[in-house]
């Protein structure tokens, strides 16, 4: 038995096609099906159902496949502690970044950590929360940018930065007059809200929600992006919430939409999450010790109240 097998049934597993797999391993196909089935007839079981289009694992294949990457994860560990000997910070590093962090966040820190690690090559993704933590779970992100806590068994978790929401109030709104808003000001009714999908989405509905009780059938405008939010709402259609660093490149002639909300001040916790296997430490580590560094001068607020990111 090899890793390297078990990184062929890992492949196999996951895109249920012998041919896309060995793509995926740039192996041939007759090379990878014939590594697998050697390691079946060590083994003395078949891993997968071939009869089935798709592939299936069989019921013994499901448990070899959750041990498989036990393994394959921690054959990766060996390089790890070479690197680390070395004091070597450098390879290709996956991260991925959820949507609504990904355009202010990355241009504040991308620029200076590689031009301080610049044998790290990065490669970046913007992806959904729910994406991040089956990408990281199976292999295929080094780590990743989310708010947190995700209360998940496989993730750890290192803090970033606390992000307050800010309210975004047209003139013409119930509450324009306020110069600070509470959580007891807010209607979900009039709450313009991102699509589904969106983490900072469900901490909204999680922040109303604890005031008032809602149907969420009640949402009538979503959108996908936080600019189109602030569009619509500057055409009366409600007001919206925005995280802090989006406020910071509004333009003038809305930026007296802003509210603050009075301490504490609802927020959300942004973190730096990765796989408890804990591969690669030392490039984490050192994108925490960036990030923070750089978020530590544009983000100013302590008396915070962490909202969740998990949809209830």
């Amino acid at each position: 038995m090899t890793i390297t097998q078990l990184s062929y049934v890992l492949a196999v597993a996951e895109h249920q096609n012998f041919t896309k797999a060995a793509e995926k391993c740039f192996v041939t196909q007759p090379t990878l099906s014939m590594q697998i089935q050697k390691l079946e007839d060590q083994l003395d079981i078949l891993i997968f159902d071939r009869s089935k289009k798709p592939i299936e694992l069989t019921e013994v294949g499901k448990k070899i496949v959750s041990q498989a990457k036990n393994i394959v994860n921690e054959s990766h560990r060996i390089q790890d502690i070479v690197d680390q000997q070395k004091g070597f910070i450098g390879g290709e590093f996956k991260l991925g970044i959820i949507p609504t962090v990904m355009p202010t966040l990355l241009p504040m820190f991308l620029k200076t950590f590689v031009k301080k690690y610049p044998k790290v090559k990065l490669k970046i993704e913007e992806l959904t929360t729910e994406d991040i933590i089956t990408k990281i779970n199976d292999g295929h992100l080094d780590a990743a940018i989310a708010a947190t806590p995700l209360e998940n068994d496989s993730i750890k978790e290192r803090v970033l930065y606390f992000e307050p929401f800010m309210a975004y109030i047209p003139q013409s709104h119930r509450l324009s007059t306020k110069k600070t808003i509470t959580t007891d000001d807010l209607d979900i009714d009039d709450m313009l809200l991102l699509e589904d999908g969106h983490c900072f989405r469900d901490g909204v509905i999680n922040l109303c929600r604890v005031f008032k009780d809602h149907n969420d059938d009640s949402f009538q405008l979503e959108s996908g992006s936080i600019e189109t939010l602030i569009k619509l709402s500057n055409e009366g259609l409600g007001m919206t919430l925005l995280p802090y660093l989006h406020t910071l490149d509004i333009s003038e002639k809305t930026r007296n939409n802003l509210k603050p909300f009075s301490a504490p001040s609802p927020a959300r916790e942004v973190s730096i999450i990765y796989h408890k296997s804990e591969l690669k430490m030392q490039i984490i580590e050192a994108l925490q010790d960036v990030i923070s560094g750089i978020i530590r001068g544009a983000i100013t607020f302590q008396n915070v109240q962490i909202i969740s990111p998990i949809a209830k």
